[in-house]
């Protein structure tokens, strides 16, 4: 870590440091942390380890830069940052520092946003459990963070059918909305439909990001399993009727179970 904050810092020198890493803030690299995390999953999910060993270290290199600006205008240090993270580590498993036992990894769940919620209230007591969810995170991930906020103090359902319910619940009630043609009412009842179903997704111990990225994937694959069925028959999807482009989708799927 001291190597690359060194050359991270060569990079940013005034007079010798590159031209383009002199000029960058905050909000300019915002985007590439995003970015660069992204891409960490795009290696896993590729199961291409040297890709995220390099992407790894493309993320690493983010905090060091990050790390330099903030120590620029002497907001903190690296080692503020290291600091923190291990300090956090330690207070929020005392099942593993303390003599604190914990029997399942759903429990440690539980324990863990207690303790922020516990930690938020020492900071702020008239703070809500809410603010301190980012509001710039893909919505499916805030849903998710948004719910184990609410199960931290005990709102939320004691069993999976009890998400079930209320996922045929949301489900009805989007269709009512859909017969009176009320866009506002379709939006919000679509709205509540998917925050339920990242409920589900939770209480499931899945996560509804990873879970919408695997179906993309795999409605890809199969999409272009199809075009090439097509093409075999010299044809292209467009000139097909919707009964064959609903044979073609059937066997893709074949051809993805068979491998």
């Amino acid at each position: 870590m001291k190597k690359l904050h060194k050359i991270t810092t060569q990079l940013r020198d005034p007079k010798s440091g590159c031209p383009w890493d002199k000029e960058q803030s905050f909000e300019s690299i915002a985007d590439s942390t995003i970015e660069e995390a992204y891409e960490v999953v795009e290696a896993i999910e590729n199961q291409d380890y040297e890709s995220l060993k390099n992407e790894l270290g493309d993320l690493l290199f983010q905090v060091s830069f990050h790390s330099l600006m903030a120590e620029e205008r002497g907001l903190f240090t690296l080692d503020d940052v290291i600091d923190s993270i291990i300090e956090k580590l330690i207070r929020r498993h005392p099942h593993v520092f303390s003599e604190k036992k914990i029997n399942s990894s759903e429990d440690q769940t539980d324990e863990w946003e207690k303790i922020k919620v516990s930690e938020q209230r020492k900071r702020n007591k008239d703070m809500s459990l809410m603010d301190d969810i980012g509001s710039n995170q893909p919505a499916l991930n805030r849903s998710f963070k948004i719910g184990k906020k609410a199960r931290a103090v005990g709102f939320d359902w004691s069993e999976t059918n009890g998400v079930f319910k209320k996922v045929f619940e949301e489900v009805d009630e989007l269709k009512v909305a859909i017969e009176s043609e009320n866009k506002d009412e379709i939006e919000n009842e679509l709205g509540d439909l998917f925050f339920t179903l990242v409920s589900l997704s939770r209480h499931l111990n899945v996560n509804p990001e990873n879970a919408l990225r695997g179906a993309n994937s795999k409605f890809i694959k199969r999409f272009r399993t199809m075009e090439h069925i097509a093409k075999t028959k010299n044809k292209t999807l467009d000139e097909m009727s919707s009964n064959e482009l609903e044979s073609l989708w059937q066997e893709a799927k074949e051809n993805d179970r068979d491998g």
